[in-house]
Formats: structure tokens, sequence, C-alpha cells
């Protein structure tokens, strides 16, 4: 079989994979969860890399769990593929009246808005229901966040952001005296909480935030590791002082 750039092949040689690859025929929705994840993150670092031939690729992998688990399904006459492609369009068309409906929304603002006030009528109980619980948490404490705003819940003004960042902040530094760890952790959570907040309210991302930071790290960290491998050194025997000198080379070397 020869590959096409039909969807249908696609479909055709993963129902053939069920029916003749050992491994293939062993998979359930369960022990493909995580390949599902690992899959979608492959594809976001090649967002972040700027490198669209490996997204093609990655994408391509996001496409085969797609299918993968709806053939599954289809198997124990749950659903199948088309049950899905139909669902998705239904839902685009029912949360986008503004363009194909009569309601009007001149701004995303107002389209955020919309969305959720459609999901309630949907029969969600929750602004917040639908968010996934394993989701990274700080993807997910943007989202509740975001899904808040839109009905109303926040700050009217940027200066109270701060103003409730500094708090909580406070906060925090006083339980660091004491012996009460779950107290600490409890306060740790609410400052990053609030810090995410001020992230949104600036319109940046802080999951990427972060996730460019731990890029950085490593690229500078590792910058050190080879520096010291060039002069036969032990990095566990190097004065930080040292360490800090190849670092604060790696920082202007790359400016970023």
């Amino acid at each position: 079989m020869e590959a096409t750039r039909s969807f249908d092949d696609l479909v055709k040689i993963v129902k053939i994979l069920r029916k003749e690859c050992p491994w293939d025929k062993k998979q359930t929705h369960e022990s493909l969860k995580d390949h599902l994840i690992e899959e979608s993150y492959e594809a976001i670092e090649a967002i972040d890399m700027e490198d669209f031939e490996e997204l093609k690729k990655e994408l391509g992998d996001v496409l085969l769990q797609v299918v993968f688990h709806s053939i599954m399904a289809d198997e124990t006459d749950q659903f199948n593929i088309g049950n899905v492609i139909l669902a998705i369009q239904e839902k685009l068309i029912r949360r986008h009246p503004h363009v194909f409906g009569d309601t009007k929304a001149d701004n995303e603002q107002q389209v955020a808005e919309n969305w959720e006030n459609i999901k309630l009528t949907e029969g969600k109980r929750s602004v917040l229901e639908g968010i996934p619980k394993k989701l990274p948490a700080l993807i997910r404490a943007q989202r509740m966040q975001e899904k808040a705003a839109n009905v109303g819940f926040d700050w009217p003004e940027k200066e109270q952001v701060w103003e409730k960042l500094e708090e909580e902040l406070d906060e925090f530094k006083e339980t660091l005296d004491g012996e009460n760890h779950q107290a600490k952790q409890d306060e740790l959570g609410d400052l990053l909480f609030s810090l995410v907040n001020v992230a949104r309210n600036y319109k940046l991302d802080a999951e990427d935030s972060l996730r460019s930071t731990n890029r950085k790290f490593i690229r500078r960290f590792q910058y050190i590791e080879e520096k010291l491998k060039e002069d036969d050194r032990d990095i566990r025997e190097t004065p930080l002082e040292d360490m800090d000198h190849y670092w604060n080379e790696a920082k202007n070397h790359s400016q970023n």
C-alpha cells in the first residue's frame, strides 16, 4: 500500500494495523492515553522551535491518535470517525453564532463571553466545567481565570491585580518562619495563582513563559558544563563564583 493525501486511506491503514499488527491489536483507550499527551507535547515543542517541518510530522502523530481512538470505539459500537467529525462541526457552528447566525460580536472578548454563555445552555453546570484536571497546573490556572473573567469575575483595574500579588507574597513570607508545611504549600499556591493572574491581565501565557525560561536555563547550565569540561574540571568541585562567571558568559552570549 502506498501513502496518499487521502484521509480515508489513513483510516484504512489504521484498520489494517488493528487486524494485522500484534502491537496495534492489543492497544486500548487506556493504553494510548499517554501517547496522546506525548504527541501533543511534541507538537507544542515543534511550534516553540518554529520547526514547521517537524510540526507537520507531529500533527500527523496527533491525527493518528484521533483516528486510532475512533476506530477502537467503532469496534465496540460506541462511535466512529464520522461521529467525531460531525460532533466537532456541530459544536463549531453552534458556538460561533456571530459567524453562522445572527449574534453580533465585534471583538475577541465578546466572542469569549458568548462562548461561555452558550456552554451553559448546553447543560454545563459550571463555567469551569470541562477544564481537564490533568492539564499542567499553570495552564489550568490560566484557563480557569479566563473563564471566570468571561462572566465578569475579574479585577476591574490592573492595579488591583498587583495589590493582590503583593498581598499573597506577604502571606507566603509569613508562613516561612512557622512549622506548618501545608500552610506554606497553600500560600505558595496562592502566590503562583496570583502571578498567573498578572500574566493573564497582560495577555501573557504563563505556561509558555516558564517553558521558555526552562529552555534558557538548560542552555546556560549546559554552557557551564561544556566550559568546565574543556578545562577538565569537575562541576561538583567548582566554586559557585566560577560557575556564575560562565553563567554570565552564556547570558551575554545568547542575550536571552
